[in-house]
């Protein structure tokens, strides 16, 4: 198959082209490069642009009138930054993916692969979520997320389009080659923190939110390590007719994580041991716009996409850290 892939050149969309074409099929990737570096892009067929720009949407389909779905990854994805500039947020989100939908729709291009967030889910006392709970974005990031799962299953509702919705816990590692990863020069989620920390790069790994209801008061995630959510891409495409028929639907969401949930707290204990030693911590009120977390119910994606997490949090840590001794090599700083 050949697969658009919109946001190619990020860490999730450059690891999951990689698992696309290890499984035999053809990514075609469409980036501004606001923020993805064009060495993750590799030799893959590239456009540089705009996901609103219709005429270079047009010249993508017409050079590849093969394609089969979209995978639709473009998005900005920092949190605290959507607190500080929600209209950069809404705009390149939002506004410009309901124009993609409508001119793939129009191109006739109609199965759309949707990255999601699970950071879309309320609290829960359990902390596990299904697909059906109820929802409580709490920062604009994770409302844009919200507002572009409605305005694909509306216009699958009201179009040919046909959508699979996947939402992403918290992917850690890196691809199992060390050829991409985390690339921002200060990344702002948690294990980027805590490799810097390790390195000797920050004073400290700081703990932002030690108050939450949670087992030892740190927030809690589901880590689910990248190769294994690039590969639940993979099975989502190839998979894609028999979900839209399995649910009998136009649209199906689909949570995709390990099932379990990891605190802070227990994930520095996994660092540390896997690092083989002590990472100097620090502790903070939450930042704007966190969540205290959740894990996935994954029954789901096991029956849709016949597929489950196959790497550990140690392996994902591991993986990380690998990374984290390339990362000049491949961006040019550290």
């Amino acid at each position: 198959m050949k697969v658009l892939v919109t946001g190619g050149a990020g860490y999730i969309g450059s690891t999951t082209a990689k698992a696309l074409e290890e499984a035999g099929h053809t990514p075609v990737i469409l980036d501004s490069l606001l923020s993805g570096p064009q060495v993750f892009v590799r030799d893959r067929a590239f456009y540089e642009g705009d996901i609103a720009d219709r005429e270079l949407l047009r010249r993508i389909v017409a050079d590849h009138p093969d394609l089969d779905a979209t995978i639709h990854m473009a998005a900005r994805i920092v949190v605290p930054e959507s607190v500080e500039k929600p209209y950069l947020y809404y705009r390149d989100n939002v506004a410009k993916s309901l124009e993609l939908f409508d001119e793939l729709n129009a191109l006739g291009k109609t199965r759309v692969l949707f990255s999601s967030s699970a950071s879309l889910y309320a609290t829960k006392d359990d902390f596990e979520v299904t697909e059906e709970d109820p929802l409580d974005p709490p920062s604009p990031y994770a409302r844009t997320k919200r507002m572009m799962e409605q305005v694909l299953q509306d216009m699958a509702a009201a179009t040919d389009l046909d959508a699979i919705i996947l939402r992403y816990f918290n992917p850690i590692g890196s691809d199992p080659d060390l050829e991409s990863g985390i690339y921002a020069k200060e990344p702002s989620h948690v294990l980027g923190q805590l490799v810097m920390a390790a390195r000797g790069q920050k004073d400290a790994f700081t703990i932002t939110g030690v108050d939450h209801p949670t087992r030892d008061g740190t927030g809690i995630r589901d880590y689910i390590h990248v190769w294994d959510l690039a590969k639940a891409h993979v099975r989502a495409i190839e998979r894609f007719d028999d979900v839209i028929a399995a649910v009998d639907a136009s649209s199906s969401v689909i949570n995709v994580g390990t099932g379990e949930g990891v605190t802070v707290r227990e994930l520095v204990s996994s660092f540390e041991r896997v690092f083989g030693k002590e990472v100097p911590i620090a502790e903070a009120p939450p930042r704007p716009g966190d969540a205290v977390g959740a894990f996935a119910n994954v029954d789901k994606s096991r029956e849709l996409l016949q597929w489950q997490t196959e790497l550990s949090l140690d392996d994902a840590i591991a993986s990380a850290l690998a990374w984290g001794e390339r990362r000049q090599e491949i961006l040019g700083y550290e």
